[in-house]
């Protein structure tokens, strides 16, 4: 049997910063605390021992939350050496995840969050930085608007594993993210760069089309834990948006070529259920359209960011989809 952790933190404990103080009052997961400040207003604490990505994220955010409004911001950092690196976060109201259970966004929600999350991956990736995959709904934080506008603030989080893409963990294909938002090349274990954003991007977008807790490519027949999850994933990334073009079979290597020939065995052209052939009921055609640029098996075929900002997807009129 397991040994739980005991918490860093205790409710009621105050912990001081360099700008302020303040006090815990509730633990949300493992690492993570709500807490107040000086004007009561409720804050996140992040920390956790023996690991890089706190820190990690703390680096990252003094680097790019200046540049955007569009990612989850560090407001103070506590200043207690005894202790592991300890951040102090924006609070908002929800998760993207929450919201779109609550109720499915319409379709100006869908593409005014679409368009900041967009924003946010354009200026890590101009600067040569990877999310790494975990762009997933319960990764893009929310603040309620009021009257019409249901949401007014969205922002990226969890940066803790951001890497540029000339790092180590990039350069040699270092499984990162949850699988079911991560591109084919990090399932395989292949050299990855600001591509495989882009395909969790297309992913999250999938979710958000669908509504609820959806993600097109969640294994059914195998759980979480088991050793053979991410390869069901990669069996649903290719039924839905294989097979892969001749010109990758060019560059990739012979364990991938492997890799690609089991695919093809295990999901045979008769099985494939392709994206683009699914009814305008479910997804109207201008959707299928835009996520059919996005989600590219072969990653040196996918958009960067700043295209996709600029593609015509954000000009289709709003009464073209019930």
């Amino acid at each position: 049997m397991a040994t739980k952790v005991p918490s860093l933190f205790k409710i009621g404990q105050a912990i001081k910063g360099r700008f302020g103080t303040y006090i815990i009052t509730k633990e949300y997961q493992a690492g993570v605390w709500a807490a107040k400040n000086s004007l009561k207003e409720t804050v996140v604490v992040k920390s956790v021992a023996d690991h890089p990505r706190v820190e990690n994220e703390r680096d990252n955010l003094r680097r790019f939350q200046e540049q955007t409004p569009c990612i989850r911001p560090i407001l103070d950092e506590v200043v207690n050496t005894s202790i592991p690196t300890t951040i102090i976060l924006k609070h908002l109201d929800t998760t993207l995840l929450d919201a779109s259970i609550k109720r499915n966004l319409n379709r100006k929600e869908l593409k005014y969050v679409s368009r900041r999350v967009l924003e946010a991956i354009q200026v890590l990736h101009a600067d040569g930085y990877v999310h790494t995959a975990d762009i997933k709904p319960d990764n893009v934080f929310i603040n309620y608007g009021q009257g019409d506008l249901r949401f007014a603030n969205v922002q990226l989080g969890d940066l803790g594993g951001s890497y540029p893409m000339d790092s180590k963990w990039a350069k040699e294909g270092t499984p990162v993210g949850a699988p079911m938002w991560s591109s084919p090349e990090i399932i395989m274990e292949r050299p990855w760069n600001t591509a495989t954003d882009i395909w969790s991007f297309g992913a999250m977008l999938i979710s958000l089309i669908y509504g609820g807790n959806f993600c097109l490519f969640r294994p059914r027949t195998v759980s979480y834990d088991h050793e053979e999850y991410g390869l069901e994933v990669l069996k649903r990334q290719f039924q839905y948006f294989g097979p892969f073009e001749k010109e990758y079979l060019e560059i990739a290597s012979p364990e991938v070529v492997q890799a690609i020939f089991w695919l093809m065995q295990e999901v045979p052209a008769a099985t494939m259920t392709q994206f683009h052939r699914t009814t305008e009921r479910e997804v109207c055609q201008s959707d299928k359209d835009f996520i059919g640029k996005i989600m590219k098996l072969d990653w040196r075929q996918r958009p960067t960011a700043k295209e996709l900002l600029e593609d015509e997807w954000w000009m289709e009129p709003e009464e073209s989809r019930p």
